[in-house]
């Protein structure tokens, strides 16, 4: 039907629309930027806690106690990290399906990458290696667990696809192994009086840069594998992931240069209370007793995988099993064969002692916990027995962290290494 030109609703109609072409620029772009941060804090519940942003970073400023500063950075991390995941999840969206894909598996672990580089520029060589196992070990069991338990509330069994999943394992248990092999070396060529410590920290060195170059190659084909080559077997992971949009879909909220502002802004907020987060272990450690071990392997993890544990739980909790399966063991996959090695030669780069020769206690830990979710998974299906064991795993080693002393030798790592070759 034609508009109308005659009459009082004829005449109307066009006065109202010039006076919404004649409001001033300002003020529409000022209505764009508020409807666009509204949807944005909108996106997540944890966003509440963004007033916790300001007080951590006055804190640390302030040089308030490292308690304080270390409480509240650390809280301010949680909403930051969620905020980096939409701002990734909308301009992806805008991507298409390939870049996106990059998109998402560049941006995916961004916060403990953050978190991880910071510590290392300070020489925290301890906390960087425990928060990526720490990562890994919260993903594979704590993430994978809750989401096998939330999967079986409403389901006796629940399926998913096993030819993914054995795909994804399998590249873990490379990834395993390239911890296991320094750690191996080093405790053969320390029984070995000939050799001395320089040499043997100078070999753990080659040793781990030629395997971080492997892995990254690695993780390369594998993204070329899902995102090209073997792309259908993924299919059924992406109908989950599309058919899990309610209300406002992805893409929908942020165009895709306000995307790419907002990550570049909440990265550098983020690097701001990473630093002074980092800042205060030492202190934190001295205070309360705490082993700096078990902060990067416990706590730092929490802190940036909040939002995607959430995530993967809900979809969990629906029946999206192939999708849940995806963000605990792909994140996993991502810390093991993308952000550890890239670390390893960032350390390289900056001059500072990053191995992939982790302690023997956390070689054996690491080692354990991939092949008991490697059981779990080959099978194809879930239940909440499976959730629970990986549950009750991930707090023995919690435990096992926490009472573990910060200078223990770890001469059983050593003891199991020389008896299992």
């Amino acid at each position: 039907m034609p508009a109308p030109t005659n009459g009082s609703l004829g005449e109307s109609t066009p006065l109202l629309g010039a006076r919404h072409d004649n409001e001033p620029k300002w003020k529409q772009y000022s209505k764009s930027i508020g409807q666009m941060v509204w949807g944005t804090l909108c996106s997540n519940y944890v966003n509440v806690l963004l007033v916790f942003v300001p007080l951590g970073i006055i804190a640390g400023k302030l040089h308030w106690s490292p308690t304080a500063v270390f409480i509240l950075n650390f809280i301010a991390i949680m909403p930051l990290a969620a905020l980096l995941s939409f701002a990734t999840e909308e301009l992806s969206a805008k991507l298409g399906q390939t870049l996106g894909g990059l998109c998402n598996a560049t941006f995916g672990n961004a916060v403990e990458l953050i978190v991880s580089i910071v510590a290392l520029q300070a020489n925290q060589i301890r906390v960087v290696q425990a928060s990526m196992l720490g990562s890994v070990l919260s993903n594979m069991l704590l993430v994978l667990g809750c989401c096998f338990l939330a999967g079986g509330i409403r389901a006796s069994e629940r399926e998913f696809n096993a030819t993914v999943a054995s795909t994804m394992s399998s590249l873990m248990a490379v990834g395993s192994a390239a911890l296991i092999i320094p750690a191996t070396l080093y405790t053969s060529i320390s029984e070995n009086s000939d050799h001395k410590i320089p040499e043997n920290d100078h070999n753990i060195q080659l040793l781990s840069r030629g395997t971080a170059v492997i892995m990254l190659i690695l993780y390369v084909l594998y993204i070329i594998f899902q995102l090209f080559t073997h792309h259908e077997l993924f299919a059924d992971m992406e109908a989950q992931e599309g058919g899990d949009e309610e209300g406002v879909k992805e893409g929908d909220t942020l165009p895709p240069i306000p995307a790419i502002v907002a990550l570049v802004l909440v990265t550098v907020v983020i690097a701001f209370c990473a630093d002074y987060l980092v800042d205060s272990i030492d202190a934190i450690v001295e205070s309360a007793g705490i082993n700096k071990t078990f902060i990067g392997l416990i706590l730092i993890p929490i802190v940036g995988n909040a939002a995607e544990h959430v995530t993967a739980v809900v979809v969990a909790l629906k029946g999206k099993m192939d999708l849940a399966v995806n963000v605990a063991i792909g994140s996993s996959l991502q810390i093991t064969l993308f952000v550890t090695p890239f670390l390893v030669i960032l350390g390289w780069i900056m001059d500072r002692n990053m191995t992939l020769h982790f302690q023997g206690f956390e070689t054996v830990i690491f080692f354990l916990s991939v092949l008991v979710v490697n059981y779990l998974i080959q099978d194809g299906k879930s239940n909440y027995l499976e959730g629970c064991m990986c549950l009750g795993m991930y707090i023995i080693i919690a435990l096992a962290f926490y009472v573990k002393p910060e200078d223990a030798s770890g001469n059983l790592g050593s003891s199991f290494f020389s008896n299992f070759w």
